[in-house]
């Protein structure tokens, strides 16, 4: 296996290929926690809730996923960066970080067949019909409108004062439904083999590199499975994303760091391995699932991920990292917990309200 980084420790600073520096190895994964007010401007929970993780020494705050097109939204309570009468809170919220010394991602996201219809006010669009999420499908125009204002919004992230944004093509939602060949059918430019698939996802991220310049960071999330996606076409996604040289980190959410493949006839090899393989020239990796204290956080850095993508952790604790640098045995809280407990921690109402949909996070 071919090592990246095996000296890296938690409390270690890194240098992303843009110059931006982060001053330790942990991220605040973008958690959905339905705080922000129904126009997508920042509320004060959320932003509340952010700038204590920053304060609680995550390296790099990510927001949640970011809405770039209406049309896309997907719950109640979602930020928005699709107007420029988002700037205000946007540019309140990075100043915050900023003074806290993190770096500040805005994640940029489009629901697609997952949005909520009567929340978008519209049927769902995908990159094809879809029946079963009663979606219908984007015409040509549509998807080129849809790429302009990713690249809008991640200007709005710049002239809101964030350091960066990542691309969200995790998960199912829009982005990933264009690299599904299952759910995208289309026969344009947009859809039949991985590269016109792909084409979306490479216009954004080369536009947004066009319109912000090289020195801001640029990410991009991949489900390496599940979602319509396969292991074999994500890493020669992921390979291309490197060639190109237009992002800075890839951000791969894998449910669980130590699992193996699903459906993996390869004796012990783990999902994670399949990236810390890779020759990234320069290129950050994170990786995100159960993530759960000190010894998880030293195991990952180990294999080779440049840093940690944090996630339930960074909820019950706003200073894991603080923590886990202090002590690397430290072990995350165990479920379930007191919402007293939560708002200790800096959720407001309506994200107590989400994680209590959670099984067995919130006591009854």
């Amino acid at each position: 296996m071919q090592r990246h980084n095996v000296a890296a420790y938690p409390d270690s600073q890194l240098v992303f290929p843009c110059g931006k520096i982060m001053k330790n190895r942990f991220m605040l994964a973008p958690l959905t926690n339905m705080q922000s007010h129904e126009d997508g401007t920042l509320s004060g929970d959320e932003k509340h809730w952010l700038t204590m993780r920053a304060k609680g020494q995550f390296g790099l705050v990510m927001t949640c996923a970011a809405l770039v097109q209406f049309n896309g939204k997907c719950w109640s309570g979602q930020l928005g960066i699709y107007s420029d009468g988002h700037i205000e809170g946007l540019r309140s919220l990075a100043n915050d970080l900023r003074n806290e010394g993190s770096l500040s991602v805005v994640q940029l996201h489009h629901g697609g067949m997952r949005s909520y219809a009567a929340l978008a006010g519209e049927m769902s669009v995908c990159p094809s019909e879809n029946v079963e999420h009663d979606a219908r499908a984007m015409t040509l125009e549509e998807v080129e409108e849809t790429r302009d204002h990713f690249i809008a919004a991640a200007v709005r992230a710049k002239n809101s004062g964030f350091d960066g944004v990542e691309v969200h093509g995790a998960h199912g939602y829009l982005v990933a439904q264009f690299l599904s060949a299952e759910t995208n059918q289309r026969t344009d430019r947009y859809g039949g083999n991985l590269e016109n698939r792909s084409r979306l996802l490479f216009e954004i991220i080369d536009g947004i590199r066009e319109a912000c310049g090289s020195d801001f960071l640029l990410g991009v999330r991949l489900s390496p499975e599940r979602f319509g996606m396969e292991l074999a076409e994500v890493k020669e996604l992921c390979g291309i994303l490197v060639a190109k040289g237009q992002v800075d980190f890839l951000d791969i959410s894998l449910w669980d760091v130590f699992k193996t493949p699903e459906g993996s006839e390869e004796d012990g090899k783990l999902l994670l391995d399949h990236f810390t393989e890779m020759d990234r020239k320069g290129v950050k990796l994170t990786v995100a699932g159960k993530i759960y204290g000190g010894k998880e956080v030293h195991k990952v850095l180990d294999a080779g991920v440049d840093f940690v993508t944090v996630g339930r952790s960074g909820i019950l604790h706003h200073d894991f990292p603080e923590k886990v640098m202090t002590n690397p045995g430290f072990k995350s809280t165990e479920i379930p917990v007191a919402s007293d407990y939560l708002r200790s921690e800096g959720l407001g109402e309506s994200f107590i309200k989400y994680m209590q949909r959670w099984k067995g996070f919130v006591e009854d």
